[in-house]
């Protein structure tokens, strides 16, 4: 029988597109409150997280969390030494299949948490994107949430993978700050 994962990806940008900025360190003009407790929210009820060597939630519940982080450092797969739950993942190497049956996760709903390779790895396998939007901040130079932007948008570049914008919700009022589930068509 086949699994059944459903794939979310987890972002916030700027008004240009950024994740990080040039240092690849996200600001923290960035973290937006309400965006920070719908992602911690979402991720306390993942089944794993997958993300690349840079990029973490910092959350009280982080360290409880099964993940699998990208690395090219790695022929297929190895286990982290510093966490039991955690696997480094070497796409080039094994299967993302492979990597979560490795890691104990059958069915369930896998979270990409980023940075911009690994957010564009899976644009073709989306279930659902969260793209949280910071208007009030600018990053020149940043690091992007997918490899096409600044040339695209991020909301064009998911367009283009078959992907529909839901309604917007407001997380700050004071700061402008939206969130727009996006969802396979």
């Amino acid at each position: 029988m086949a699994k059944t994962r459903r794939i979310e990806g987890y972002a916030i940008v700027s008004a240009d597109g950024m994740l990080a900025n040039a240092q690849g360190v996200m600001p923290e003009e960035l973290k937006v409150p309400g965006d920070q407790h719908f992602f911690a929210d979402s991720l306390d009820r993942v089944d794993a997280v997958v993300h690349g060597r840079h990029s973490h939630e910092n959350q009280p519940h982080s360290a409880q969390r099964r993940r699998l982080i990208l690395t090219h450092k790695i022929p297929a797969l190895a286990p982290d030494p510093n966490n039991t739950k955690a696997l480094f993942w070497n796409p080039a190497g094994a299967s993302f299949d492979t990597a979560l049956d490795e890691l104990g996760v059958g069915d369930g709903v896998i979270a990409i948490i980023g940075g911009t390779d690994v957010f564009g790895r899976f644009l073709n396998s989306y279930d659902a994107f969260h793209l949280s939007h910071a208007p009030d901040v600018r990053l020149p130079g940043g690091r992007p949430v997918f490899p096409q932007v600044p040339a695209r948008t991020p909301e064009d570049v998911l367009a283009s993978h078959g992907m529909k914008a839901g309604e917007p919700r407001l997380l700050d009022p004071q700061r402008g700050a939206t969130l727009v589930t996006w969802t396979r068509g």
